[in-house]
């Protein structure tokens, strides 16, 4: 094999509790590796396998591995890894498991959806980002399955966002956040399928948008669809790192759609 070829061992089938889900992915090189399929005595022994492979060993296909019996992994189910031999310059990309993607609009390219956005890109999800002002949004290719959007007014993205869209408002402006509100409580009337409708601000900010919206005539079956503030209850803090941690745990702690 040559100096640069890898191993990809990937999570194929599991059975009962264990550490990754079906898909979970690692590149093992002679000298260092990429991705996890989990970590302890499991990982230990794929990584050994496939060095042994790369130094001109064979390769098993695939090797089943009870995780309590063999490797005294507490987890106690059953991983099968499926191992696979990559060429120096093929393209490794093309050949990982593409994991399901939540989609979230995110309203806001301020300090908060700059932070939120930039972690986000380690995340299964596929981001909506819009922002009505141009040159805020990261130079260089997006993630799988992210849209970045200039839309002055920003509520006119609205009606474009992907079905199951889990919605977060944070821009720059009360009344962007106001109108882009609007929008999404008139998509739900029509078409119910915005999971998840968060804002960014205090309780107080939330009052004086309820009033505001009763008098648009939203009823409050309508206003209990919101969430503001957004976040993970019980985090403490203001910073923007703190406070997109806790909006992005909101979003992957959503039930999945079904399908």
């Amino acid at each position: 094999m040559e100096a640069d070829d890898l191993i990809l061992v990937t999570v194929a089938r599991t059975q009962g509790s264990v550490p990754r889900e079906v898909g979970a992915w690692m590149a093992v090189r002679a000298d260092g590796l990429t991705g996890t399929v989990g970590g302890g005595h499991l990982e230990f022994d794929a990584i050994a396998r496939s060095r042994a492979a790369l130094a001109g060993g064979d390769l098993a296909d695939e090797v089943r591995y009870p995780l309590g019996p063999s490797l005294g992994q507490c987890c106690g189910g059953v991983v099968w890894l499926r191992f696979e031999r990559v060429a120096a310059g093929e393209d490794l990309a093309a050949r990982l498991p593409l994991p399901p993607l939540r989609p979230v609009a995110l309203f806001g390219a301020g300090h908060v959806g700059e932070v939120l956005a930039r972690f986000a890109r380690e995340l299964p999800l596929a981001l909506h980002w819009v922002d009505s002002r141009d040159g805020l949004f990261p130079p260089g290719p997006a993630p799988r399955g992210w849209r970045q959007e200039v839309a002055d007014p920003p509520a006119d993205a609205v009606p474009d966002l992907a079905t199951g869209s889990a919605v977060l408002v944070m821009t720059h402006n009360h009344a962007e956040d106001f109108d882009i509100m609007v929008a999404c409580l008139r998509r739900q009337r029509e078409q119910a399928d915005l999971p998840f409708i968060g804002m960014i601000g205090s309780r107080t900010k939330w009052a004086s948008f309820r009033q505001r919206l009763q008098a648009r005539g939203f009823t409050e079956a309508d206003l209990a669809q919101v969430t503001c503030p957004i976040g993970v209850p019980g985090v403490a803090g203001k910073q923007p790192g703190v406070i997109a941690v806790a909006v992005l745990a909101q979003m992957l702690a959503l039930p999945q759609a079904p399908g």
